[in-house]
């Protein structure tokens, strides 16, 4: 089980990442840097950030981080061991940060045990705004008449323009995926379908935000999300308003993508 202060680690560091990522991303515009070099500094810069404060922190626990090499990357076997393992992707959206001043990219840390992510934070840094699990963020208020279904603005895949149309929807174009899942939870949105290829580093601490706050959040089949695994691919995802959750899965059981 999480420790108390695991919800006040994960939203700490979160928020610690963000700055600086909001920093390296102003020092590196006023610099002439390309949107390139804008997100592979922030990449990095946040990787080591997160990566020396959970050792500092929590030194026994294992880590899997997008940015990792080693026993923190995606081969590492440590994690597979160990009975706590954090999933950090310390910049969601690497494109959209290069794309100054573009605010849909995040930062996302969770804590992950026996396959469950229990602990979370997604920062939006250019947003001013953190969610965690402790404090939840509230239930998002009704859906719109019209659900709106989020769909990738680079890579959209095709089950979101078929939910939109089987449900009334419109499509909105967003950024990174914890950006995606935020809009559902702030109710700025009412869908994320997610199909196509995705990491955990990409879902988990998005997950654990969404779930505490009463949203909906599986495979797209309806299945349970698993976390910590040798194979750290799990290609899509649904996140989704817990009013909408029945039509969107049978809507979804029709799919034939």
């Amino acid at each position: 089980m999480p420790e108390p202060d695991d919800h006040v680690l994960a939203r700490t560091l979160a928020e610690e990442a963000g700055r600086l990522l909001l920093d390296v991303r102003a020092e590196l515009v006023a610099a002439g840097a390309t949107g390139k070099e804008l997100g592979a500094e922030g990449d990095r810069r946040s990787h080591e950030l997160l990566m020396a404060r959970l050792a500092e922190e929590r030194p026994d626990d294992a880590v899997l981080s997008e940015e990792g090499a080693g026993s923190e990357g995606p081969s590492g076997t440590r994690r597979l061991s160990t009975a706590r393992t954090w999933i950090i992707d310390p910049l969601d959206g690497t494109r959209e940060y290069g794309e100054h001043p573009r605010p849909d990219w995040a930062v996302h840390v969770a804590l992950v045990v026996d396959g469950e992510p229990v602990a979370g934070a997604v920062a939006l840094p250019a947003q001013r705004r953190v969610l965690g699990t402790v404090p939840p963020a509230p239930t998002p208020p009704a859906p719109a008449p019209r659900p709106r279904v989020i769909v990738s603005r680079s890579r959209p895949p095709a089950v979101a323009s078929y939910l939109a149309e089987a449900i009334g929807g419109e499509l909105v174009p967003m950024g990174s995926a914890g950006a995606k899942a935020a809009a559902v939870v702030l109710g700025a949105a009412d869908v994320y379908p997610h199909a196509g290829g995705q990491y955990e580093w990409d879902s988990c601490a998005p997950v654990a935000v969404a779930r505490a706050a009463g949203v909906w959040a599986s495979r797209l089949d309806g299945s349970p999300l698993v976390y910590n695994n040798a194979d750290p691919y799990l290609p899509d995802l649904l996140v989704c308003h817990p009013l909408l959750v029945d039509r969107v899965r049978e809507a979804l059981d029709r799919f034939e993508g």
